[in-house]
């Protein structure tokens, strides 16, 4: 099959890293794939193999994309469109009808849109609705990443649940990752640490590093813990200036991002994810998949990922003191690290993207 998967930039985030994993995977079966961008631009666009192909639309803003997108859709002729992210995805709808209907075409969300759109966007809540209502109709076929977002979609877009099929992110390699030696984790970490504390997530409001820092900030001095916060984003000054009020300059570090951060999860003793919402959480997969123990807010998709708390501890959302207490309380009891590795595979790349193509297949053209 050819397939066009299109977004609206390659730049780090969680949606982008899941349709390289896909786009990787479906080579390797012997697909053709191809990035169609709204601009050529984003960290992981290195990361892209030579074998796949990037179309720059050159489209700055989303209301100008449908008649570009279209055009190019009639002259790709791909048996595939598979669209991420809302709005993008409703106007690629419209674009798949204006192009003639070549192919079949697949749309996925990653995100509580309802949570979301009122958190972080200009659009209003009744033209969300309105734009879902009239456009996911027209798709071959509806992705939801977790449980979580398929009942937040069917309730906005009033859609059937049993039309959305929930398919988990593709996070976990085959490759085994294990603990590093005792010198790489000084190396990565520096030695005047005990314990290793990693998070990894876009500097936002979304993820809530704010309270994270506060809740680190509430650990005994005694357990001689160092956090670690990789990742770019808007409030990167306002957290150093958070950090330096609580006195943890020398205890908290920002290195920025990361395009690998294997080194980081090898040798940390804990993940923490803080977030008001989660549409899945591919950083979990990846902590769990280097054994390391993980606490996170239930906020979503971490929850369905940890099985309600059978991997990992589950705290409120933006509860400090309940995060500060579950930290504290994993350096305290040992960890079936082999059990969280097995955890990971559910979500492997090969498993998950094969789930991709056999909903493909599924749907007749219309």
């Amino acid at each position: 099959m050819k397939v066009s998967i299109v977004l609206p930039n390659l730049n780090f985030g969680g949606a982008e890293r899941l349709h390289l994993n896909l786009a990787e995977d479906w080579i390797k079966k012997g697909h053709q794939v191809e990035f169609v961008l709204m601009q050529k631009e984003g960290e992981y666009l290195s990361l892209v193999s030579p074998k796949i192909n990037i179309v720059s639309l050159k489209v700055s803003r989303l209301r100008n994309i449908i008649l570009p997108l279209a055009r190019y859709l009639r002259k790709s002729s791909s048996d595939i469109v598979l669209v991420a992210m809302w709005p993008l995805t409703s106007y690629a709808l419209i674009s798949w009808v204006l192009s003639g209907r070549i192919g079949k075409i697949f749309v996925s969300d990653h995100v509580h849109l309802s949570v979301s759109n009122s958190e972080e966007s200009y659009f209003l809540n009744l033209f969300l609705k309105y734009l879902i209502r009239f456009t996911y109709p027209i798709a071959s076929g509806v992705i939801a990443v977790s449980r979580g977002v398929r009942k937040d979609l069917s309730s906005l877009g009033n859609i059937n649940v049993k039309k959305i099929k929930v398919i988990y992110n593709p996070i976990a390699k085959e490759d085994p990752c294990f603990p590093a030696s005792q010198d790489e984790r000084i190396k990565v970490w520096g030695g005047n640490c005990f314990y290793n504390i990693l998070t990894v997530a876009e500097l936002k409001k979304e993820k809530d590093h704010e309270m994270l820092i506060e809740a680190f900030s509430l650990l005994p001095s005694n357990l001689n813990a160092k956090l670690i916060i990789l990742g770019a984003g808007q409030l990167r000054d306002h957290l150093i200036s958070l950090i330096g009020e609580l006195n943890l300059t020398e205890r908290v570090e920002l290195p920025g991002f990361v395009h690998d951060p294997s080194q980081w999860y090898r040798t940390a003793d804990l993940f923490v994810l803080s977030s008001r919402w989660e549409g899945f959480g591919n950083v979990i997969v990846e902590a769990l998949e280097c054994g390391v123990p993980v606490v996170s807010t239930m906020s979503g998709g971490p929850t369905e990922i940890l099985n309600d708390g059978a991997y990992g501890k589950l705290v409120p959302v933006g509860d400090c003191n309940a995060l500060a207490t579950a930290m504290e309380e994993s350096f305290g009891v040992l960890h079936d690290h082999d059990l969280l590795r097995n955890r990971a595979q559910d979500f492997s790349i090969s498993r998950i993207s094969t789930k991709y193509l056999n909903y493909f297949k599924k749907y007749k053209l219309h």
